[in-house]
Parts: structure tokens; C-alpha cells; sequence
């Protein structure tokens, strides 16, 4: 009897989810034992037309990684979509938007304006930009068409599971994938579609660090403490930290390490919007009695916009600014 077929893709994103799939270790072995991995383009030489190759289904898992910005990711989702019978977002730009989908503040006209005209470093006298075709002797050369806005996987394709992680722990890459071996060999069950993998309450709830609900006048960057209390919450120490809103799974981590959590493994379980709970907490820690003194506070907070929504811009319910849509150009995905 066959294997069952496990299919592995990058799209936008940094990376670290394909080095995330090997920490797994020695486990990787009884990956390759459960499954025969018929697409892993960043780690073994493999082809589209190998998965276009392949009849529809017959894929049984896919992680996707990487958020939808293009019309190459589009192209890949559904045509991965289409092969499999589980499709699995995997890490936070798949699942969220993640930094990728950090762009929706803005718009791709405003990017393209910068990047090839205003910024220091453009040396652009024709003022050249990226075409999506362009004829030379040879032929036509194509490039993927950049989106006005930046999506999760979800919101191109249907998805079954959720990874969440910039990068997912180990443990859960493993705990997904022994279940869906275990399941597809008639010996378990997965849970039900939609679910997130990992844990339901937030990163605070696992982190040791003490806290005594007392009040702050600002918010400081790491390197303007002198010293950081190893024991008490960041928060209450004027070091921003999402944990309040952020599901659990990471063992905190960070917090252990003087570092505020960002929120890269989404909200927990019964948030809508992480950015909304976020904001609700940190005003619960606030030590101010008029507007005044709130905006003064929050004025030490650098990018509060990318503060609260780092990870998680596309599923939220801003989803973008609306200067994308002012400025979008017809024909555009996003």
C-alpha cells in the first residue's frame, strides 16, 4: 500500500516556516517514513508541473506557508488547493497576513513610488518600474503581478487547519503531523476542520513572570532600561508585550528573555480581533485620567499601528487602510 502524499510550498514569506519543518529533528525521519513528500521546491528539486502532474486530491496534506501577494502565490494556492485533501496554513503569514500583510497600511502604488523614485537609495533617471510583461528579442518575459493587498490563505482558498508561529514551534509541526499520519492510516481522528492547532488561552498564561496590575506613565524601548526585573511583567515595566491577547504555545519565550511577546502565533481562542484586545489591555495598564494623558503615553509607543497588528493585519477587521482602495488601479486581486 502506498504512502500518503505530503506537499510542502513557500510562498510570501521570509523563510523561517521551511527551517521551522526540519527543527523537528530526528522526527523528520518518521516524516519521510509516514509519507512520501512529493513537493518541497526549498529543499529538493521538484516542479510545478509535478504537482500539475498529479491527479486532484491526491496530495493528502499540504503546509502552505507564506501569505498572498501575488499572482504567483494565487496561482500556487489554488493549484495546491486543488491536489490536496488537507490543506494546512502554516505560520503566521499564511495564517494572518503576518509582516507581509503589514503593506495593507499602505498601498502598492505608494510602495512602487518609493521604492523605485523617493527612496535615498534609487537611482531610477527613466523611472523604470516593474511590468508584469515586457517584450525583448528573445520573447515575452513575465512577472507575477503585485496585489494591492496583502491576504491570508484563507481568504484566497478554503483551508482546513491552522498552524499559527513566526516560525510554528516544533512540537505542534510534529503534533500535526503525526495525527494526520495516524488519521490517514485509519488509527485516529483529526480534529475538526478549522481548528487551530496548538493551545486556546493566552502567552501571560504560561509566562512565569509575576503580575501586580500597577499603572505606567510611558512605554520604553529595551535598550533605554538600564536593567530589566527578570521576574515582574514587561508591561508593568513599560516594555510593550502582546501576551494579554496572544495565544499560548510558544512556552513565552520570549518574556524570558527581557522580550515582549509580538503576537506572532495569533489571538487566542474567542478574540476576533487581536489588535481591538490588544488595545483594550494596554489601556487597562495606563496610568492616566484624561485624553491628554493617554495620548501622551501612547506617544512612547513607536508605531502603534504595527505594534498591534504586526501579525495579524489581514484577519483583522481593519483588513486594510482605505488608501489602498483610493489609490487602487482596476484589475487589481486585493
Amino acid at each position: 500500500m502506498s504512502k500518503p502524499k505530503l506537499a510542502l510550498y513557500w510562498a510570501s514569506s521570509c523563510g523561517g516556516c521551511e527551517i521551522a519543518v526540519l527543527a523537528v529533528h530526528e522526527e523528520i525521519l518518521n516524516v519521510a517514513e509516514a509519507f512520501d513528500i512529493v513537493f518541497w521546491p526549498c529543499v529538493m528539486d521538484f516542479k510545478v508541473k509535478d504537482v500539475e502532474a498529479l491527479a486532484d486530491g491526491e496530495i493528502d496534506v499540504c503546509l502552505f506557508n507564506g501569505a498572498i501577494r501575488n499572482d504567483e502565490n494565487a496561482h500556487m494556492a489554488h493549484l495546491l488547493r486543488r491536489k490536496s485533501k488537507i490543506m494546512v496554513a502554516y505560520g503566521s503569514c499564511s495564517s494572518e497576513g503576518c509582516i507581509p500583510a503589514l503593506a495593507n497600511f499602505t498601498s502598492r502604488d505608494h510602495m512602487m513610488q518609493y521604492i523605485y523614485h523617493d527612496s535615498p537609495s534609487a537611482d531610477n533617471p527613466y523611472n523604470f518600474e516593474p511590468m508584469p510583461t515586457w517584450e525583448v528579442p528573445e520573447g515575452e518575459l513575465t512577472l507575477p503581478k503585485f496585489w494591492n493587498t496583502v491576504k491570508s490563505l484563507d481568504q484566497v482558498v478554503k483551508v482546513e487547519y491552522y498552524l499559527p508561529g513566526c516560525p510554528p514551534e516544533a512540537k505542534w509541526t510534529a503534533t500535526l503531523v503525526t495525527a494526520a499520519a495516524a488519521a490517514l492510516a485509519g488509527k485516529g481522528e483529526l480534529p475538526p476542520p478549522g481548528s487551530v492547532i496548538g493551545n486556546t488561552d493566552t502567552v501571560c498564561d504560561e509566562c512565569p513572570r509575576e503580575r501586580n496590575q500597577k499603572k505606567i506613565k510611558r512605554f520604553y524601548r529595551p535598550y533605554e532600561l538600564k536593567e530589566v526585573d527578570p521576574n515582574l511583567c514587561l508591561l508593568e515595566q513599560g516594555l510593550f508585550c502582546a501576551g494579554v491577547a496572544t495565544r499560548s504555545g510558544c512556552g513565552a519565550l520570549c518574556p524570558q528573555v527581557n522580550m515582549g511577546c509580538r503576537g506572532c502565533y495569533g489571538p487566542n481562542e474567542g478574540v476576533d480581533d487581536i489588535g481591538a484586545r490588544l488595545i483594550s489591555g494596554i489601556a487597562s495598564v495606563l496610568d492616566a485620567d484624561t485624553d491628554e494623558e493617554v495620548n501622551a503615553i501612547l506617544d512612547t509607543l513607536p508605531d502603534p499601528a504595527g505594534y498591534f497588528y504586526r501579525f495579524s493585519m489581514s484577519h483583522s477587521m481593519l483588513h486594510r487602510t482605505d488608501i489602498g482602495h483610493t489609490l487602487q488601479r482596476s484589475g487589481d486581486q486585493g
